[in-house]
This record gives structure tokens, C-alpha cells and sequence, in this order.
């Protein structure tokens, strides 16, 4: 089965010029734990995740309201292709430790896959059931 058969092709991202506080307000909005970064043309430049405004603003005592998501984002980030096989971009997100994906065409943001959207299709059940698995392993040993 090939990522663009499961992913969710209406991705929400955010500029790095946002804040802190709109990408917050967004992750709330649309119950996700992480945002793709991208430049207008749609160029992913990194992810900021629920975590990272906690950690990196909050905890830090910066202003959400006044903090740009570039100096909070992860710039390293992993992405995965419409084409690829889905048990592929498992193995991505098992070995990265994360629950989702960017999916990018030609540089640019095409959607995201999550575990959930593997989970839900039965096809691909036990392959997230085993990413999920390994990534809480790991998890937890740390």
C-alpha cells in the first residue's frame, strides 16, 4: 500500500514567521500534536510539535504571543514520499521515534501520515501496532 492511499492529503502547517501562540492555538484546534513549518511556496523547514512550545517557550518563560516558530522548531526533518510504501515510511517513523510524517512532493507538503492513519486502515494494523510499540519502547527507556 503506498503512503498517498492513507495520508491525510489537507495537511495544516504553519509559517516560521507565526507565533508560538497562533501554532498552539492550531495543534488545540485541529487535536494534532505537531505542525509542519513552510515557507509560502510550500516547502517544509521544519515541525513544531506541542512539546516544543512547552519546552522551548513556556518552560523557558518566553512570550508565546511574541516567539517565532523558527526559533522553536525542529529543523531536521524526516518526510516521506506520496509514492512510498507505507511499511516504509514505518520503518521511518519507528527508527525517528515519531508518530507522524510529513509527506512531500517535489520538496513541497503534500499531506502527513500519522499511526492513526495506518492504524485505521486494516491493511497497515499491525505495522502501526509495531511502530506504535517500538516507538513506546524506546520511550521509555530514555
Amino acid at each position: 500500500m503506498k503512503v498517498s492511499e492513507l495520508m491525510s492529503a489537507n495537511a495544516v502547517s504553519i509559517s516560521p514567521d507565526e507565533t508560538a501562540a497562533l501554532a498552539a492555538r492550531l495543534l488545540c484546534r485541529y487535536n494534532i500534536g505537531s505542525l509542519p513549518v513552510c515557507t509560502s511556496d510550500g516547502s517544509v523547514r521544519g515541525v513544531v510539535t506541542d512539546r516544543d512550545i512547552t519546552t522551548r517557550v513556556v518552560a523557558a518563560g518566553a512570550d508565546p504571543g511574541t516567539t517565532p516558530v523558527r526559533r522553536i522548531m525542529s529543523r531536521s526533518v524526516i518526510t516521506v514520499g506520496p509514492g512510498e510504501d507505507v511499511e516504509r515510511a514505518c520503518q521511518l517513523m519507528s527508527d525517528a521515534q515519531i508518530r507522524r510524517l510529513p509527506v512531500t512532493s517535489g520538496g513541497r507538503l503534500v499531506g502527513v501520515l500519522s499511526l492513526g492513519d495506518m492504524a485505521r486502515a486494516s491493511a497497515c494494523g499491525e505495522e502501526a501496532a509495531r511502530a506504535l510499540s517500538e516507538i513506546s519502547a524506546n520511550l521509555r527507556e530514555r
